[in-house]
């Protein structure tokens, strides 16, 4: 960015100021267009740029990031698509352009539609950019590598497209034509009759704006109740409304216990009491600090609640539909709930959903019979104003993700809103990043030089306040906290060639060690109030289903790339995207600094060719002695790396190759995770020589992704130094360490949020009062 046009308003108060004030890392998400790779179908019009859809990009045209001219970026999961043909605009209707915009359904009782007179005439087609033929982009992208030796090399692979759920109605039969008369001339061809209007049972405009506004407009509301009561006409059509919900099989699950009686709202509202607390002791202290401040129910508050049962045997035992998805039972109830939400929102009611609740210490206080299940307590009553937004996102706890994130055309990972081609999330996220904001960046700059302080005596901190401010786009930055360390755990076929001591099942040991709260990682993480997940790319042992793991393995480790690729491509382009999704899932979440972590026995083998294939150093200058092997195991080990790299010699500008020759699953999705980060405009603080890495790769998919990256410390592995010289960053810690995990980077968030506090409350000489020099 250039300028102060695309920043936030400058200046921040206390911490909780900055999160209730609404200016954060996820404000203004723009929901219609696409990253500068899109283009157009033909006969659409073309929708607007999306980039970074939390902060505004910069407005510029750089060369290699988009269409042909990006070797960098592979293309979108399966095979490469023809472009679709131009579809025709219903007649009396424009062709739709942007989010937002298509028409509702409805049901019978839908107000008839405008006559076809009244209809705006069909916008002119655009005609498409041209976009670069998926052979010719398949035949410059280098040759997919064999599949490695894996009995499941592809874990993760695109599962096949459902059927529509409405398929296309028949034509109706024309009618039989008359013979023609005797001798008679050929009358000209009638014109065909006009098509059937496709919004015919659409609701009239008022209706249909009304019934978006009741979506939109819903909150889940735990502050403001007043205490006037609820009239029983209002409640029954409230209740009813909950009743005309759709149910599989039409067995209709649901129950509502409607709850009035003081005394068994006061101890449904001990069981929330009891569980915020334990909630609360096992929060990060910066979640556990916002979380302090915030209403979680309104039990007492409100003059009515109401609980939402389910039976799940309802219906007898051939409900259709429940035979091979049994949970549809509670999904129905769940719909009973969101047509209650939207009908009390339409009567002026607040409701709050009540979740800090065990299901069967409800079910036993309002005496349920065994069979019946609570999914969800409701608190219902008028409320003095709605939220504008809803209160965890006023409060800086999470954020709504853009529309664009949760739709896939087809096949999953195919990305693109309806009337946008189809792209890519690595593709997608590239095209977002950007360099930091230049008037960010000088505002900070000129207040350093205006603090109390001789300018440059804080060092590096200097430096790390400008450049958080520049990717931010304010002056003062927000705080990075909360921070969350994402481990990302995977084992390597290299191993076989021993190059560590160390069994290839201590890998997936210490995912459980972690997931326990056992490890050095975890440690420091409870010291610096960061929260910890773990994510599986590739380990080869199963991992249990339990929260703090996300279960994203892409293969049960690679191949030996002393023998083989490491990897396919696929399996990389699977792994980056990972990452990525992690990075959005916990900045979604509230995250404002990402923290990188791995797991992975041999991984600093890989990691030492990585650096070697992306800086061109010597093998023997970048690898060390990972777990600490002897002299002998140290020189085999740069053999090993010696060899992969001579068998495969992979080529620098094209790092997803790289990555597939000589990589691993965790360093690839760490790239990943690096580029989700920039892409958000959120800190990311590396670890040692695995992120380091998998930070190489990051730059050659996207140079300016190193605007977001800061090193939390210099390892002792030899190959990190090579990484800090080529990307330029300085390290905050430089303590001899080799253990990984992310330890390192913990250690130096607390300097990383130093640099930002101290830009933000640190007075100038003006305000002070203090003369300068």
């Amino acid at each position: 960015m250039t300028g102060n046009d695309h920043r936030s308003p400058a200046g921040r108060g206390s911490d909780e100021d900055q999160d209730r004030a609404g200016g954060g890392l996820l404000d203004g998400l723009p929901e219609p267009g696409r990253g500068a790779a899109a283009r157009p179908e033909p006969g659409r019009a073309a929708a607007p740029q999306r980039g970074n859809p939390f902060h505004t990009p910069p407005s510029r045209s750089a060369p290699g990031k988009g269409g042909a001219d990006r070797p960098n970026v592979i293309p979108f999961r399966g095979a490469p698509q023809p472009p679709r043909p131009p579809e025709e605009p219903p007649p009396g209707r424009a062709p739709a352009s942007g989010a937002g915009q298509g028409t509702a359904t409805g049901g019978a009782h839908a107000a008839p539609a405008a006559p076809p007179s009244a209809a705006p005439e069909p916008a002119a087609p655009q005609t498409p950019e041209p976009a670069a033929a998926p052979q010719a982009a398949e035949a410059a992208a280098p040759a997919e590598p064999p599949a490695p030796e894996n009995p499941e090399a592809d874990v993760n692979a695109s599962a096949a497209a459902p059927l529509p759920e409405h398929p296309d109605p028949a034509p109706e039969p024309a009618a039989p034509a008359a013979p023609p008369a005797a001798e008679a001339p050929e009358p000209p061809a009638a014109e065909a009759p006009p098509a059937a209007d496709p919004d015919r049972n659409a609701f009239s405009g008022a209706e249909r704006d009304a019934v978006y506004r009741a979506i939109r407009e819903r909150r889940d509301v735990r502050i403001g109740f007043r205490p006037d009561p609820v009239p029983d006409e209002v409640l029954t059509r409230v209740l009813d409304a909950a009743h005309q919900a759709p149910s599989v099989g039409f067995s209709q699950p649901w129950d509502f216990v409607v709850i009035h009686d003081g005394e068994v709202r006061r101890r449904v509202h001990g069981l929330v009491s009891e569980e915020r607390d334990a909630y609360a002791g096992a929060l990060p202290a910066a979640r556990a600090r916002a979380f302090s401040g915030l209403k979680a129910e309104a039990i007492l508050d409100t003059p009515v609640n109401v609980a939402v049962t389910v039976d799940p045997t309802r219906g007898g035992r051939h409900t259709l539909g429940r035979h091979a998805q049994p949970q549809t039972a509670a999904h129905s109830a769940a719909l009973a709930v969101e047509n209650l939400w939207l009908a009390a929102r339409a009567e002026g009611l607040g409701v709050g959903w009540v979740s800090l609740l065990r299901e069967r210490d409800v079910a036993r206080l309002l005496d349920l019979p065994p069979h019946l299940e609570v999914v969800a307590y409701l608190c219902v009553g008028y409320v003095e104003d709605f939220p504008t937004e809803p209160e965890l996102s006023l409060g800086g706890l999470a954020r709504r993700r853009p529309l664009s994130w949760a739709v896939h055309r087809d096949h999953y990972g195919r990305r693109g809103l309806p009337g946008e081609e189809a792209t890519s999330l690595l593709e997608e996220t590239v095209a977002a990043i950007g360099p930091l904001d230049a008037g960010a960046v000088e505002e900070a700059a000129d207040r350093q030089r205006r603090m109390t302080k001789p300018l440059g005596s804080l060092g590096v901190l200097e430096d790390v306040s400008v450049q958080l401010a520049g990717l931010v786009g304010e002056c003062p930055p927000p705080l990075p906290e909360p921070a969350a360390l994402a481990i990302f755990a995977g084992d390597h076929g290299v191993h076989a060639q021993g190059v560590t001591g160390w069994p290839q099942e201590v890998t997936g040991q210490m995912v459980h060690n972690f997931l326990a709260g056992g490890a050095v990682a975890n440690a420091f993480a409870a010291q610096a109030g960061a929260e910890v997940t773990v994510v599986d790319v590739g380990v080869v042992a199963d991992l249990p289903s339990v929260p703090g793991l996300l279960p994203r393995k892409v293969a049960r480790g690679t191949a030996d790339m002393t023998q083989a690729p490491a990897l396919t491509r696929t399996q990389v382009q699977h792994a980056i995207e990972a990452g990525i999704e992690v990075a959005r899932d916990l900045v979604s979440a509230g995250n404002r600094c990402l923290v990188t972590g791995d797991m992975g026995i041999a991984n600093t083998t890989p990691a030492a060719a990585l650096i070697a294939a992306f800086t061109g150093a010597d093998p023997e200058e970048c690898t060390g002695r990972g777990t600490g092997v002897d002299d002998a195991v140290h020189a085999h080990k740069i053999d090993v790396v010696r060899r992969a790299l001579d068998l495969h010699r992979p080529d620098p500008a094209d790092p997803v190759g790289v990555l597939a020759a000589v990589g691993g699953l965790e360093h690839a999705a760490l790239a990943g995770f690096i580029l989700g980060g920039a892409a958000l405009r959120v800190p990311v603080l590396l670890d040692g020589v695995i992120a380091g890495a998998a930070s190489l790769a990051a730059a050659a998919l996207a140079p300016e992704s190193m605007s977001a990256c800061f090193a939390g410390h210099r390892s002792a592995e030899p190959g990190h130094t090579a990484v800090l010289d080529r990307t330029g960053l300085h390290p905050l810690v430089d303590l001899d360490l080799r253990l990984g995990e992310g330890s390192g980077a913990l250690l130096a968030l607390p300097v990383l949020q130093a640099a930002a506090r101290a830009l933000r409350d640190v007075a100038t000489f003006e305000d002070a009062g203090v003369t300068e020099r």
